[in-house]
């Protein structure tokens, strides 16, 4: 019987916290909640995740600051990354190189989409630095942003 995964999820927005997890645990992972950076930080160093799901904007800690302080911890193993983001945001390259992030996912997003791109992540098909596609594509609602992606020409919402 093989190990179930843990997954953490990060974000300061109940509703965003309880859909993600409700369709985690579903499809069979242990879910890790926290809301915002610092219990993030915490509870990723006790509970040493396989998958981090983080928002950017969240209190005491942006999510890529804590991804860059995972990262930069000698003591965790390497955890991939999913970073949520709100609408028409987008990282510079450098950014998600030295965090760790692997894919970001736009909000609105489709859970449905969220536990594929989970799903590609923890079984290595995502690789460091491995665009899905060379833009931004439509998800379900939401669209999923490859690290190099260029913002989408709508405004945030």
């Amino acid at each position: 019987m093989t190990q179930q995964k843990t997954i953490l999820v990060a974000d300061d927005e109940s509703h965003i916290l309880h859909v993600v997890s409700l369709k985690l645990r579903n499809a069979g992972y242990r879910v890790v909640t926290a809301h915002d950076g610092q219990e993030a930080l915490e509870a990723a160093l006790q509970e040493r995740p396989h998958l981090l799901i983080t928002d950017y904007h969240m209190p005491q800690l942006s999510g890529l600051e804590l991804c860059r302080r995972l990262k930069q911890d000698p003591s965790l193993p390497r955890i991939p990354v999913i970073m949520l983001t709100a609408r028409g945001y987008h990282l510079e390259p450098q950014d998600t190189e030295q965090s760790g992030i692997l894919r970001m996912l736009s909000k609105p997003f489709s859970p449905r989409q969220l536990l594929v791109t989970v799903n590609e992540v923890l079984e290595g098909t995502v690789r460091d630095a491995a665009p899905v596609a060379p833009g931004p594509r439509p998800v379900g609602g939401g669209t999923v942003q490859p690290f190099r992606a260029e913002p989408p020409d709508r405004q945030a919402v």
